[in-house]
C-alpha cells in the first residue's frame, strides 16, 4: 500500500493526509505516483488537458508514461495539485531542446453503444478524454435529457442525439443559446449525422459536430470539432 504523505491547504492552513494514488503500469507492476511530501501544493482554479497529465517513469520496467496529476479536496471547498517528483532521464536533443513536450494522449478506448444510455455514456467518455475530467450528466437517469444538454463540464456543454433522424437546426442554435448562458462551448454528439441548415449554422456558430458510429467512437465533422480535438480542455 502507498505511504501516505501530509498536504497543507493554502486556503485554511488545516493539514491532511494524502494517499498517492497506484495505477497498473503497462508491464503488469503498480505504479504509485510520488507526490512530494512537505512540498507547496499548486491552487487550482482551471483544469487544462495539459496540466492535468504528468510524466512519471516506472521503476520496474524504466518506462516513462503520462499519468492523471494528483488532486486534494480540502474540506473548505479548495482543490489543490499536488507535486510530483520529476522525470530524471537524458536531456533532450539539441534540435528540439527549445521545443514544449506536449503529453501525448492516450488512445481513445470506445464503448459501443446499444441503447440510448450508452450514447450518452459514449460521449461521456470521449469528452473526459478531450479533457474534461468534470463532466457529469445532467437530469435523473442516463438516458438523453429532454432539456437539449445531457452533459456539462466545466467549459463545455453537450447535447447527444441517438434517434434515427438527422439533428435538426433547431436542436443545435438551443445547444448555442445554453453554451453562451453557461460561458461553455457547445458540443453535439449525433448517431444519425444533421440535417444540411443544422451543420452550416454550426459552421457558422463554431459549434463542435460529431458523428458517433454504433462503436462509440465520434468523429469530428466540422473545423471546430477538429480544433477541439486537437486543443483539447485547454
Amino acid at each position: 500500500m502507498a505511504k501516505s504523505v501530509p498536504v497543507h491547504c493554502p486556503t485554511c492552513r488545516r493539514e491532511h493526509s494524502f494517499t498517492p494514488p497506484t495505477f497498473p503500469c503497462a508491464c503488469g507492476a503498480p505504479l504509485t505516483l510520488p507526490v512530494l511530501p512537505g512540498a507547496t501544493p499548486e491552487l487550482l482554479a482551471q483544469r487544462t488537458w495539459r496540466d492535468s497529465w504528468v510524466a512519471v517513469r516506472c521503476p520496474a520496467c524504466d518506462r516513462q508514461d503520462q499519468w492523471p496529476r494528483p488532486e486534494f479536496g480540502c474540506s473548505c471547498g479548495t482543490v489543490v495539485r499536488l507535486p510530483v517528483q520529476p522525470v530524471r532521464g537524458p536531456a533532450p536533443a539539441a534540435d528540439d531542446a527549445s521545443e514544449p513536450v506536449a503529453p501525448r494522449r492516450p488512445d481513445f478506448r470506445p464503448l459501443a453503444i446499444r441503447t440510448e444510455r450508452d450514447a450518452v455514456a459514449a460521449a461521456e467518455r470521449y469528452l473526459r478524454w478531450l479533457g474534461f475530467t468534470d463532466v457529469r450528466r445532467t437530469g435523473c437517469g442516463a438516458a438523453p435529457s429532454a432539456t437539449g444538454v445531457d452533459l456539462r463540464a466545466t467549459g463545455a456543454v453537450a447535447r447527444v442525439d441517438p434517434t434515427t433522424l438527422p439533428t435538426t437546426l433547431r436542436d443545435i442554435e438551443c445547444l448555442w443559446l445554453h453554451g453562451l448562458l453557461d460561458s461553455a462551448t457547445g458540443v453535439c454528439f449525433s448517431l444519425a449525422g444533421y440535417a444540411q441548415g443544422a451543420r452550416a449554422r454550426a459552421d457558422d456558430l463554431r459549434l463542435p459536430l460529431f458523428v458517433v458510429d454504433l462503436t462509440g467512437a465520434p468523429q469530428a465533422l466540422n473545423d471546430a470539432a477538429d480544433e477541439l480535438v486537437r486543443r483539447g480542455a485547454g
